[in-house]
């Protein structure tokens, strides 16, 4: 697969420097590239690698262009260059590529056209599976669960019973959606488990990472909407809402019944509580533990970063002893005021 730089640039809208007929077959970092290869420069921290690359070709912005030693295509946004011709580059092979004899299809299930299911995928009763789908080898599919066009599934992917997903989703290996939330009633010191009667429902364009489990509803539907994008090994619990465009980077966990906005972005590691809302546009930085709803946009963060050893013992030492500064503070103010 290849592309001269005429056809990148019409294809992204960038504006060519230099041989608008060269080809370019791979894309590589600008201290690795070679001949063949197109790089990006998207951070300045790296400006210093543009001069000396080997790249046939780079994408850049036009403050850089001056100092670019081979071929270019400039455009306001190099880094979304860099996404879009990697997609154009892009040679993953597809989760299957045909059905194959050994899949286990169940006779009332639906299939559109065009569709892909892999080795010893199962089925089930009533699946509605639309055009394009691909799924993985070794999937499940739950009665009656439906998927939009376009969708992909990779290997070991298991979709309960009743789980709807949208058009064009791709969802990694042995990701699990549909599974019970974790609800129970507590007799007397014993756990009594509350079946789980509402479903999944994910909407078009989502991407899930792989090993990530999205628990079905209590009553009422869990709900990913249009947009998201879900990293690997994250926890999403019983009837969690995520709004559009919302971002979740890998082991987030999200508990029951919040209701996470639009365009909102999790770090790794965020422990999100239940019962809580999040406002469109909030931003948490990894590891952060949210125990209170958001109710303005902005970025919150919590959590202590690492430190030397002995100079975490130090603050963890003045940390215990808070409590009886604080009394004191309180009666030299005390002492203050009489």
């Amino acid at each position: 697969m290849s592309f001269s730089l005429a056809e990148l640039a019409q294809k992204i809208g960038a504006d060519v420097q230099g041989d608008a007929s060269i080809t370019v077959q791979r894309l590589a970092t600008l201290a690795h590239a070679g001949e063949g290869d197109i790089a990006f420069l998207a951070n300045t921290k790296y400006k210093s690698q543009l001069v000396s690359t080997q790249a046939s070709a780079v994408i850049i912005s036009a403050d850089v262009a001056q100092d670019c030693p081979t071929n270019a295509l400039i455009m306001k946004d190099p880094y979304l260059g860099f996404a879009q011709v990697a997609q154009l580059l892009d040679d993953t092979p597809a989760p299957a590529t045909n059905i194959a004899e050994s899949a286990v299809i169940d006779a009332s299930a639906t299939l559109g056209s065009n569709v892909a299911i892999g080795a010893n995928a199962v089925i089930e009763a009533g699946v509605v599976l639309g055009d394009n789908v691909v799924i993985g080898a070794n999937c499940f599919v739950g009665k009656q669960a439906k998927i939009g066009d376009g969708t992909k599934l990779w290997a070991n992917v298991s979709i309960y019973h009743k789980v709807v997903m949208g058009k064009n989703c791709l969802v990694q290996a042995n990701t699990v959606i549909g599974s019970d939330g974790f609800g129970y009633a507590n007799h007397q010191g014993n756990w009594v488990k509350i079946p789980q009667l509402g479903s999944v429902v994910i909407g078009d364009n989502v991407e899930i990472g792989a090993g990530t489990t999205i628990d079905r509803g209590a009553l009422d539907d869990t709900q990913i909407h249009d947009g998201v994008i879900i990293d690997n090994q994250v926890q999403i619990a019983h009837n969690v809402v995520i709004g559009q465009n919302t971002a979740v980077a890998g082991s987030t966990g999200i508990a029951g019944s919040t209701v996470v906005g639009k365009n909102c972005i999790f770090g790794g590691n965020v422990g999100v509580n239940g019962h809580i809302e999040i406002a469109d546009g909030s931003v948490f930085t990894g590891m952060a533990m949210v125990t209170k709803s958001t109710t303005a946009p902005g970025v919150y963060s919590s959590g202590m970063p690492a430190a030397p050893s002995r100079e975490w013992s130090k603050m963890n030492a003045r940390i215990r002893k808070l409590p009886d500064i604080m009394a004191k503070l309180k009666e030299l103010e005390k002492q203050l005021k009489d």
